[in-house]
C-alpha cells in the first residue's frame, strides 16, 4: 500500500493515527536490533497520533500524508531532539527548538515523527557507521552498507519499519542508499526544494525523497517541493511536466578512473539495453574526456565540499579536536582545510563548464544512465577488501555530477549483485525537468518491478 493509500484510509477513520504509530514503534523495536537503522525514538509520537485523530474525528481536513510515521535522518533539527550529525562533537547537543524545513512540512502533511535515523559522520561518506551509534547494516545483507550518508533511512525502509524516512543528497546521500537498499530514490534540481539552514556543501546539498515507490516519490515530493526565505537559488513553484525522452545516453563514469569492475559492468550493461528497450530509444554511448576534456568532476567536487565543510568549523576546531571524529570525517576536513583559494575559486568556475555541456547535451529531452556506484557494495563498517581503514576510494562514486551541475537524477532498482546487494541504475535529465524523469523512473517500474522490501522483510502495512 502507498502513502496516498494509508493517508486516504487514515482521513477516513477505517485505521488510526495511533494504530500507524504503534505499529511503526512495534516493528522497530523487533527489527531494528540486528540493522541499528534507528539511533533515537519521540516520545511525543503518541500524543501527536492522538491529537490528528481527535482532529478528524471533529470534522478537520486530514493531510496528504495524514498519519503516516516518519523516521528523519540525524542531520536535521526535530523539535525536542537532538542532532547529532552522528559526531562526538555534537553527541550531547541541546535539543532543537524547532523542526527542519522538512520535517515541518511533512508534520504540516499530517505525517507523524516516530525519531531519527543513522548516518556518518557529517554525512560525509556512502556507509552509515560513526563513533556514537555504532554501525547500521543492509537488510538485503547484515554485513553490508546500506549505503550513505542517509543510510539508517533506506535499511529502515527496505526492513518496513516506516513508510516515510527521509533522505539528503550533496554527493549522492538520497541515490547510494537507494541503490544498495533496493528502493527509488530521486535528487531533485537544485532549487526544487528550498534549504534551510545554509548547507555545509553550500551548492551542492538538498533534500529529497526516497522510497519503495515512484509513487510514493511523487506524494513526498509534492509536499517537501517549494522555496524558503534566504535561499537565493529556491525556485517560486515546482517546474512544470516536460515532454517524453527524445534521446538516451550511456556512460560509466563521470571522471576519468578508467574501466567499471567487470560486475559492476555486466549489471550496467545489462540495465541500459533494458532501459533502451523501455524507452524505445537507440543508445548512444558516451565518456568523461569526451564531455569534460582533462578535467575532473568529481575532484572538484571533493575541493569544493572539503573545503566549505572545514569553512563551518574552523581550522582550531579541526586541529585540536579532530582526535574525537571518525577517521573518515576527520580526513574529509583536514583535506578541506588543504584547499588554496585559487583552487577553490578555479573549481567554482569549472561548475560552469560542466552546466554548459549537460545542458547543451540533453537540450529539454535527453537523459543519461550511469551506475550509481563503480562497487558493487561496501562492507558495512566501509573497511574495504585489503583496506587498513575504512573510507571509500573517490573512484567509487558515480553520483557528484548531479550534485555539482544542479541536473536532477534518480537510482532505480535493476539487479542484485553476486553478493546479494541490489544495484542502482542512476538516470539523469535535464535541469527542472524532474517530472519527467518521474514518469521514466515509473515505466521502467511498470517494466521491471522490483520487491517493497528487502528479501525476509514485510512491508509496512496495518
Amino acid at each position: 500500500m502507498g502513502l496516498a493509500e494509508f493517508a486516504a484510509r487514515v482521513a477516513a477513520r477505517e485505521i488510526s493515527a495511533r494504530e500507524m504509530v504503534q505499529e511503526a514503534l512495534d516493528r522497530i523495536e523487533r527489527l531494528d536490533g540486528d540493522l541499528h537503522a534507528v539511533v533515537a525514538l519521540r516520545e511525543e509520537a503518541h500524543a501527536d497520533a492522538r491529537a490528528l485523530d481527535d482532529a478528524i474525528a471533529a470534522g478537520a481536513p486530514a493531510g496528504p500524508l495524514a498519519g503516516l510515521p516518519v523516521l528523519v535522518k540525524d542531520v536535521t533539527d526535530v523539535k525536542g531532539m537532538r542532532t547529532t550529525f552522528g559526531s562526538q562533537w555534537f553527541s550531547d547537543a541541546p535539543t532543537a527548538t524547532r523542526d527542519g524545513l522538512v520535517p515541518a512540512r511533512l508534520r504540516a502533511a499530517g505525517a507523524i515523527i516516530v525519531g531519527k535515523t543513522n548516518t556518518p559522520e557529517f554525512a560525509t561518506e556512502a556507509f552509515a557507521s560513526n563513533l556514537v551509534f555504532g554501525t547500521t547494516g543492509n537488510p538485503w545483507r547484515l554485513d553490508a552498507s546500506p549505503g550513505g550518508s542517509s543510510g539508517g533511512s533506506s535499511a529502515a525502509l527496505a526492513s518496513g519499519m516506516v513508510p516515510i524516512a527521509t533522505a539528503a543528497d550533496g554527493g549522492g546521500s538520497v541515490r547510494i542508499p537507494a541503490a544498495w537498499c533496493g528502493l527509488v530514490g530521486l535528487k531533485p534540481t537544485n532549487g526544487v526544494i528550498g534549504r534551510d539552514p545554509v548547507p555545509d556543501w553550500i551548492d551542492f546539498s538538498t533534500d529529497g525523497p526516497m522510497g519503495a515507490s515512484v509513487a510514493d516519490l511523487r506524494s513526498l515530493l509534492a509536499v517537501m517541493a517549494g522555496p524558503v526565505p534566504g535561499d537565493p537559488t529556491a525556485l517560486p513553484e515546482q517546474p512544470p511536466k516536460t515532454a517524453a525522452p527524445t534521446k538516451l545516453f550511456a556512460i560509466e563514469r563521470w571522471a576519468a578512473w578508467g574501466p567499471l569492475p567487470p560486475d559492476v559492468a555486466s549489471m550496467f550493461d545489462r540495465a541500459v539495453a533494458r532501459l533502451q528497450d523501455v524507452m524505445a530509444l537507440e543508445v548512444e554511448r558516451l565518456d568523461a574526456s569526451r564531455l569534460f576534456g582533462e578535467a575532473n568532476l568529481d575532484e572538484d567536487w571533493f575541493s569544493l565540499a572539503g573545503a566549505e565543510h572545514a569553512h563551518r568549523f574552523g581550522r582550531e576546531r579541526i586541529e585540536t579536536a579532530g582526535d574525537q571524529l571518525h577517521p573518515c570525517a576527520r580526513a574529509f576536513l583536514e583535506a578541506g582545510l588543504e584547499v588554496s583559494l585559487e583552487g577553490y575559486l578555479a573549481a567554482r568556475r569549472r561548475r560552469f563548464d560542466y552546466v554548459r555541456v549537460l545542458d547543451e547535451l540533453l537540450g529539454q529531452g535527453g537523459l543519461i544512465c550511469s551506475p550509481v556506484m563503480a562497487i558493487a557494495s561496501c562492507p558495512a563498517d566501509g573497511v574495504m577488501p585489503g583496506a587498513d581503514a575504512p573510507g571509500l576510494p573517490v573512484d567509487a562514486y558515480g553520483t557528484q555530477a548531479q550534485n555539482m551541475t544542479g541536473h536532477p537524477g534518480i537510482s532505480v532498482p535493476a539487479g542484485r549483485s553476486s553478493d546479494g546487494v541490489p544495484f542502482g541504475l542512476q538516470i539523469t535529465g535535464p535541469r527542472f525537468c524532474d517530472r519527467m524523469l518521474l514518469d521514466v523512473a515509473e515505466a521502467w517500474e511498470r517494466a521491471e518491478p522490483w520487491p517493497l522490501v528487502a528479501d525476509g522483510y514485510a512491508p509496512f502495512d496495518l
